[in-house]
């Protein structure tokens, strides 16, 4: 598959619950590199159209006041195969179901208050790369 980049969020639930070394860490053992990152807090609009894909969904709004809620921090995550290698470190996206030992199964306390979020593509972690981030924010490997 080849190195790749994926977007994480690290959740209001998380930030609050002052986890972000321990889901870094794991992100870091699972041999993926962070090679930008930055804290913020989302505005109503820019969250709306982050989660514009979810916007007839019935979770929409308690989905965009959520992620208003408190800071957040956003990464790109570089390595080989990274949005399947992190989506296997985040765990299932349900709560209950993610494997033990996985980020959500340690986190969660609800589907939504899930601690992380990880792009489920390269469309879409290109789409929420740009979102977040100019190029000359995120570093080179080289």
């Amino acid at each position: 598959m080849g190195t790749e980049r994926t977007l994480s969020i690290i959740k209001p639930d998380a930030v609050q619950r002052n986890i972000i070394g321990d889901i870094e860490t794991r992100i870091e053992d699972a041999g993926l590199l962070i090679v930008a990152a930055k804290m913020l807090r989302m505005s109503r609009v820019q969250a709306g159209n982050f989660y514009e894909m979810h916007q007839k969904k019935s979770f929409y709004d308690d989905l965009v006041a959520f992620m208003t809620s408190g800071p957040v921090v956003v990464q790109v995550l570089e390595g080989d195969d990274a949005i399947d290698r992190y989506r296997k470190v985040m765990g299932a996206t349900t709560f209950g179901d993610a494997e033990p030992g996985t980020i959500r199964a340690e986190h969660a306390t609800s589907i939504t208050k899930n601690a992380v979020h990880g792009s489920d593509s390269k469309k879409n972690a290109k789409r929420e790369i740009k979102f977040f981030f100019a190029e000359h924010e995120i570093f080179s490997r080289t």
